[in-house]
């Protein structure tokens, strides 16, 4: 059965219950905590060789912190550092490779940047588990729990904040011939097993913030589709995680090639804000945070 819809307003503003208040916060791990009310920027910090967006400029630890300093400095809310692509054809890389790339990254910058929330952006266990050790507070999991079934149970025992994101397989086949009857249905029905499944295991409910998955196992309508109808995962009074930075459907929408998504990316967080996404991940801080900045001003 469907959890009782929560309001949650888009703008914040007078009028707020408590019970919309407490559901705008994002617990994270160490007692620490995110207010949702307003919009997060969260920016990506690629430690890998083969980014679709970044080819791997950041691969090295070096590299990776120095970005992550960079994006704190832009105004960044969290970081969100990943050692494992996720586009659409990559291969998976194996535990140990991930976890050399992601923990020395994490533990700088949680040295560095001790104010700042850091999630890990990982579907295996053991990697959580040492970045959390190193000082990630969150994970960002691309499989809801469906790569390695061992993540719940270090979600449960460490209680970080975690993103709990809908794919339609894995990164290396999920783009071949996606279908679904209803995908904002489907999605909503998926949430709704992934936060029941959570809570039995553990891990409370102000922990998770949810993420439709925009381009894991979903054609440009399926995406578009989606994003005209944010509002609707609202429903389970959780934040709204979205990662829409430089996607290849602003390509097939727009005909724009990777590295030329910047304004598209601005321009749909935005709009995305205006129905109910609150954590934009993202690649150009500065641009989303201006795009972000003037939407909340128009909207009062």
């Amino acid at each position: 059965m469907m959890r009782q819809m929560r309001s949650t307003s888009p703008t914040g503003g007078c009028g707020k219950s408590r019970e919309q208040d407490m559901a705008s916060i994002w617990r994270l791990g160490g007692g620490r905590t995110l207010d949702c009310s307003r919009d997060r920027v969260v920016g990506i910090v690629n430690a890998t060789p083969d980014s679709f967006y970044d080819g791997g400029r950041h691969g090295d630890v070096a590299a990776a912190v120095s970005h992550g300093l960079r994006l704190a400095g832009e105004g960044a809310d969290m970081l969100d550092v990943g050692g494992e692509s996720t586009r659409p054809g990559a291969a998976p890389v194996t535990d140990a490779e991930e976890i050399d790339r992601v923990v020395p990254v994490v533990a700088e910058l949680a040295r560095r940047l001790p104010d700042l929330p850091i999630a890990v952006d990982t579907y295996r266990a053991g990697c959580a588990a040492a970045a959390l050790a190193a000082g990630a507070c969150a994970v960002n999991d691309v499989s809801g729990l469906a790569f390695d079934p061992a993540l719940l149970e270090v979600v449960a025992q460490r209680q970080p904040g975690y993103v709990l994101m809908h794919a339609k397989g894995r990164p290396d086949v999920m783009q071949r011939d996606p279908r679904y009857d209803d995908v904002v249905g489907e999605i909503l029905a998926y949430f709704e097993q992934g936060l029941t499944r959570l809570i039995r295991a553990g891990l409370p409910e102000d922990h998770v913030v949810l993420d439709p998955g925009i381009g894991f196992g979903k054609l440009p309508e399926h995406n578009l589709e989606i994003l005209r109808n944010l509002d609707r995962f609202t429903v389970f009074g959780r934040p709204v995680y979205l990662g829409l930075s430089n996607k290849s459907f602003f390509g097939a929408v727009l005909g724009l090639p990777v590295g030329e998504r910047t304004l598209a990316t601005a321009v749909a967080s935005a709009l995305s804000a205006g129905r109910g996404a609150r954590l934009h991940r993202v690649h150009d801080v500065v641009a989303v945070k201006q795009a972000l900045g003037l939407a909340a001003a128009l909207a009062g």
